[in-house]
């Protein structure tokens, strides 16, 4: 732990920037090698979302998810991401991140999740 994890530990106005996702991947990882040379593996991860509740506390909405992209960056979590297979049930734990990029109409920008480490699970 770093002097600056031991100052906001526990402290409930510290930034913090974790996410843990549990859900399932959909297709197959994409292993990139950028202009760096640095190799990049990046997944979607398809995750229900919870249900609301409407009216007389009946639930609001079936079946919603959420598709958000994963990338993974250092060498255990990347060779962890590119063995995953389609369907497969995975929890990552990580931070969110905004990416900016050129893109055809100029400009654009995307949010990610990266990935600091992955687990399989089981999914009912």
């Amino acid at each position: 732990m770093n002097r600056r994890e031991e100052r906001s530990e526990g402290r409930a106005d510290a930034p913090v920037n974790e996410v843990r996702l549990v859900g399932r991947v959909s297709g197959e990882p994409t292993v990139r090698e950028l202009p760096s040379g640095d190799e990049l593996v990046q997944f979607r991860l398809v995750v229900p979302r919870p249900p609301r509740r409407g009216a007389g506390g009946r639930p609001a909405s079936r079946g919603a998810v959420d598709t958000i992209d994963v990338a993974c960056w250092g060498g255990r979590v990347r060779r962890s991401a590119a063995r995953l297979q389609d369907g497969q049930g995975v929890e990552v734990r990580g931070s969110l991140h905004r990416r900016f990029f050129a893109a055809a109409g100029g400009r654009a920008s995307r949010y990610e999740v990266e990935a600091l480490s992955l687990r399989r699970v089981e999914l009912a």
